[in-house]
């Protein structure tokens, strides 16, 4: 079995996880409602993209919120 010969200083050590560190999430606002969301995506709150209605959210019905 391999053995290190020396210790491996900080350094070396921390240099070879450089590529761990996490990356930092690219929120922007709608431009629509002003809610942050993420680029490139449809926007969650009211379904925009690049200020196209792409997803119709259901208007509930008075009756609807009532029975249940």
């Amino acid at each position: 079995m391999a053995v290190p010969k020396k210790r491996l200083t900080r350094t070396r050590r921390n240099n070879r996880r450089s590529h761990h560190a996490l990356k930092k999430i690219n929120l922007i606002l709608c431009p629509k409602c002003n809610e942050s969301k993420l680029a490139h995506t449809i926007c969650p709150n009211c379904g925009t993209y690049n200020n196209e209605q792409i997803i119709e959210f259901g208007k509930k019905d008075k009756k609807d919120i009532k029975n249940k």
